[in-house]
């Protein structure tokens, strides 16, 4: 009827006008407070993941954010543009990052990661206290606890934190560690977590690294900790070696890996132009890294063995703790743990085939414009 039909649009008017009335007074109250300043920002990184960066403490004076819900967000006004630095989007954290140390006295010239679950949170404490100022942290959690850090350790406050869950070291450093993000940095130690690192002084490991004109490297392991490759024991009495003796049928001429020319996954440190070739070399779906370690010798120049070496003087201990496994979940009959070691296997036979392709096609190509030179020319 009209009269119910009146009714019904005087209804309707009601609701829009609490509604603008609603909007209007919210953005009177927004208005009302100073910007807003946040140390966390959470970036939708993939579909299927959200990426947390916890902004170090000396920076927050200088770093203005919005919340960020997409690549393209658009960054606060700061209070003093003089000092901002603004982070537009998930791949520019670590950039502008960089950038901001214009405003510290002591601007980091190194930087160190570690892939980090809370279990391992007493073994990162006693490695994170032997870096010094030099050393810019970065720490990528991958079991999302991230705020329990702050809680318990100061210094924890002070380092760069990136949380995704379930992913792997090599994974975080080939989306978070662009060589062009990190050029700023002559030394990039991309770490795990379970070392021991009782014998080890990180600005003596550079001394070391400079001294003998290493472009990659790692320390020496404890041999009496177990070792899987006899490269990287430790040697007592000597500051770095680079070769070794292994199986005949392992060692040519000139020598090769795992005889020389090679460093273990587990604890690598390269130079700024070594990390920019290997950040190329990392496989975007080969996210255990393994097969990696055989080839890091063509980022160098030859002869790769004179720039790949073992650090003996600082060494470390592995401690062997398989905290990946307990990440995964059991299938067909496997152990976590068991399927996360026949990926890595079959990560191995699929980049050694990859690295083997792109060699032929490489060596294919300058076969092909050495014949269209020679055809050109005579």
């Amino acid at each position: 009827s009209p009269t119910k039909c009146r009714r019904s649009e005087d209804h309707g008017m009601k609701l829009l006008a609490t509604a603008l009335c609603s909007v209007t007074f919210g953005i009177l109250i927004g208005l009302s407070f100073p910007s807003l300043w946040i140390t966390k920002i959470f970036l939708h990184l993939l579909p299927f993941c959200i990426v947390q960066a916890s902004l170090p403490k000396t920076l927050l004076r200088s770093v203005a954010l919005s919340h960020i819900d997409s690549d393209t967000a658009a960054p606060t006004q700061a209070i003093d543009n003089s000092k901002a630095c603004f982070i537009y989007g998930f791949l520019q954290i670590l950039k502008a990052l960089r950038d901001c140390h214009r405003d510290l006295k002591n601007k980091p010239r190194y930087l160190v990661t570690f892939t980090v679950g809370y279990n391992q949170r007493h073994n990162i404490d006693a490695c994170i206290k032997k870096f010094s100022d030099s050393f810019t942290i970065v720490l990528f959690h991958y079991d999302g606890r991230v705020s329990e850090w702050d809680d318990e350790f100061e210094w924890s406050k002070n380092v760069i934190h990136i949380s995704v869950l379930k992913q792997t070291k090599w994974w975080y450093a080939k989306r978070f560690l662009h060589p062009d993000i990190v050029a700023r940095y002559d030394y990039i130690f991309i770490w795990d977590e379970d070392l021991g690192v009782d014998h080890f002084n990180a600005e003596e490991y550079v001394h070391m690294v400079k001294k003998h004109g290493l472009e990659i490297s790692q320390p020496g392991l404890d041999p009496e900790k177990g070792c899987t490759w006899q490269i990287t024991k430790r040697r007592k009495h000597v500051e770095v070696h680079k070769e070794t003796d292994e199986k005949l049928e392992w060692c040519s001429n000139p020598p090769r890996p795992p005889c020389a020319a090679f460093v273990e996954i587990m604890a690598p440190v390269f130079s700024r132009d070594a990390w920019r070739c290997v950040w190329h070399m990392i496989q975007n779906d080969l996210v255990h890294g393994w097969g990696l370690d055989f080839a890091l010798r063509r980022c160098v120049e030859e002869p790769a063995y004179e720039k790949i070496g073992i650090v003996d003087s600082q060494w470390i201990v592995h401690q062997f703790i398989p905290s990946l496994g307990s990440q995964g979940k059991e299938e067909n009959g496997k152990s976590p743990l068991e399927g996360v070691r026949d990926r890595c296997h079959m990560e191995w036979k699929m980049f050694e085939s990859r690295v083997d392709n792109a060699e032929k096609d490489y060596f294919k190509s300058l076969q092909v414009q050495s014949q269209s030179k020679s055809t050109t020319f005579q």
